[in-house]
């Protein structure tokens, strides 16, 4: 971790779109079209900051073990990652949607081993464990609407926005897991190290989040 630079990790994608406007608002702009470039990390107006972009999936990573010093990731990822490892202080709300559980709108006969499929997979093993139910985990990365009606899962368990994915797939949302949003993680030796700096930046954040 170079001392002198701050290093922000931010999630790649659509969250983005919705991230900068709040940096922005806290004075922290990428000096090039960040959806353009092919490049990972960024220079900003802010001579010691830098912008990296990368998989929301990578960002717990990179915060924890000091690559950034902080980062913004999605709340779902945060949990399915862990949140031993970096400090969580501020919620950008923004990226909102749910983390549910979502079966067949007419299933049929369920065994008493729930089959799940999920990407995340430590959420829904925690989730099922509290509830008392047994499951069998199925891993999927992607298509998991589609887990239903092959006859690969009886329930499913990711992120609703709108709904209109699942009823398409004739599925219905069932139990609410958890409220999801982008948050800001810091790394912790880096709040010790760079304190000041990033004190500085989390209040602008949180003065652009409370402006909106």
């Amino acid at each position: 971790m170079n001392s002198s630079n701050l290093v922000i990790a931010l999630t790649k994608g659509r969250i983005l779109e919705e991230t900068l406007p709040l940096f922005q608002q806290a004075d922290i702009v990428p000096e090039e079209d960040v959806f353009k470039s092919r490049k990972l990390l960024f220079d900003t107006n802010q001579d010691n900051v830098k912008l990296m972009v990368i998989r929301g999936s990578d960002v717990p990573t990179y915060v924890e073990f000091g690559s950034a010093d902080m980062g913004v990731a999605g709340k779902d990822l945060i949990l399915e990652y862990g949140s031993e490892g970096f400090y969580e202080p501020l919620d950008l709300q923004i990226a909102a949607c749910r983390l549910m559980t979502a079966e067949p709108v007419n299933p049929g006969p369920m065994s008493d081993c729930l089959k799940v499929a999920t990407k995340f997979t430590h959420i829904a093993k925690k989730y099922f464990a509290e509830q008392g139910k047994q499951i069998e985990l199925i891993k999927l990365n992607g298509a998991l609407e589609l887990a239903p009606s092959l006859g690969l899962a009886d329930a499913i368990v990711d992120i609703v926005d709108t709904g209109k994915t699942l009823e398409a797939n004739n599925l219905e949302p069932k139990e609410l897991i958890a409220n999801i949003s982008a948050r800001v993680i810091v790394n912790k030796a880096s709040m010790k190290i760079k304190n000041a700096i990033i004190r500085q930046i989390l209040g602008r954040l949180r003065d652009a989040v409370e402006s909106n």
